[in-house]
């Protein structure tokens, strides 16, 4: 790399640099029907390279990547390339992050393991809740990650994180007298807790079943629905793309600064906000790809949009102190118990084939691919229905659960009770 920074600071076209440096290490489990086939370590890194030019008012840039076995002579090539690349782009001037160091550790009990003994404890809890008559897991892998993360630019910043993360994908299958049938989980974390690992597979499981036991309805269902943690992170989500820097600058939002995102507000009030970290998600981070440190910020507070969020470049632009590419969510606890989503008749959303969000035209909805259909007495899954309504209506009745889950990249209520949506 001292090569690397000594040509990028004697270029006469360079006027900025950025170095990112990624070394992953892992350990990986390959299990095919319980039976372990595969076991692989990996160590990695990548290196990447982005050069800035300032052309009369603008400011260009341009990437590329450099390996272990990329020589001098490949380097000074790859450097004049890029230099040419960025002369084309006529991004407005901005700054770099400037006179930062330090060494950093994301949250995480993988510290404490050693990464091949947390890939056979996290494969036991996986395999722990294959307790399901006529259904199994047909195929598992388990990777174990550690990332280092280094940032150094052309402005005094030189700044490394270590963060870990862990990725179950399985299929599991039920087998039905009549069929089979399959789902795809993929389940992220960065902490491990043994009981939650079993719960989150147990509930793939249990879905599967439900999944071979559906029924499409013969009768006409019409009560409130009750969406899972997904389903109502994908609202948000949408709220939040709306307040991000980039969608502001380029005017493609619909909410500003001030505006009410719950106009007529009857139930529980959305406050939102972004952070670096929160726990088990594996997009915590100490600072983003710019080095740019993170810190919480709270965008929609009582309904109410407050603020805006986002990169370096595009804070800037706005005259917004940046705040990064903060990449968790969090939200404040609503007011309904557990007993509010057990009561019938509602209908519970297992998964969906997509929840489309759209505030620009006033619309949520999506094909329900499994759901619990409560009619007060018993619970029946479902599926081959579909749901829609008006967003603006639904988020001024919503009500949200006081439980709160973490969902990789989502602290939140677990639940929301929506009324006013049509199934059909």
């Amino acid at each position: 790399m001292m090569n690397a920074i000594h040509m990028l600071n004697n270029h006469p076209q360079v006027s900025d640099y950025k170095i990112n440096t990624h070394h992953k290490e892992s350990a990986e489990l390959f299990f095919v029907k319980s039976k372990l086939e595969t076991v692989r370590r990996t160590d990695t890194t990548d290196r990447q390279i982005t050069v800035y030019v300032n052309h009369g008012e603008y400011k260009g840039d341009a990437q590329f990547f450099v390996y272990p076995s990329t020589t001098d002579e490949q380097l000074k090539t790859l450097i004049d390339e890029a230099v040419s690349k960025a002369l084309l782009i006529n991004n407005k001037a901005y700054g770099l992050p400037a006179d930062e160091q330090g060494e950093f550790e994301v949250e995480s009990n993988f510290n404490s393991y050693d990464m091949n003994d947390l890939a056979a404890q996290v494969s036991k809890a996986v395999f722990a809740a294959n307790t399901i008559e006529n259904a199994s897991l047909n195929a598992v892998e388990v990777f174990i990650n550690k990332h280092t993360e280094t940032i150094v630019n052309s402005r005094n910043l030189h700044k490394t994180q270590v963060r870990y993360d862990a990725m179950v994908e399985a299929i599991p299958t039920y087998n039905g007298e009549q069929q089979s049938v399959e789902l795809y989980e993929q389940y992220n974390f960065s902490n491990f807790d043994a009981d939650e690992t079993t719960c989150e597979i147990a509930g793939k499981l249990k879905e599967v079943k439900a999944r071979y036991e559906a029924v499409k309805p013969d009768f006409a269902i019409d009560c409130p629905v009750v969406f899972g943690h997904k389903e109502v992170s994908r609202i948000f989500f949408s709220i939040l793309r709306d307040l991000n820097y980039s969608s502001v600058y380029s005017n493609a939002n619909l909410f500003k600064k001030g505006d009410m995102i719950q106009k007529q507000p009857e139930n529980d009030l959305i406050t939102l906000s972004m952070a670096g970290e929160t726990k088990g998600s594996t997009r915590s981070a100490k600072f983003d790809g710019d080095g740019l440190s993170l810190a919480p910020i709270c965008l929609v507070e009582n309904g109410k949009a407050i603020n805006y969020y986002g990169s370096n470049r595009f804070g800037q632009y706005l005259g917004e102190k940046p705040t990064g590419e903060l990449g968790c969510m969090m939200v404040a606890p609503g007011s309904a118990e557990k007993s509010v989503f057990e009561k019938g008749p509602s209908l519970e959303i297992a998964s969906m084939s997509g929840l489309q969000v759209d505030f620009y035209n006033d619309y949520i909805g999506g094909e329900i691919r499994l759901a619990y259909y409560n009619d007060g007495e018993k619970i029946i899954p479902v599926t081959g229905i579909s749901i829609s309504g008006k967003v603006s209506e639904i988020l001024n009745r919503i009500r949200f659960a006081k439980d709160i889950v973490h969902a990789n990249g989502y602290e939140g209520p677990e639940k929301a009770l929506l009324t006013g949506m049509k199934i059909f």
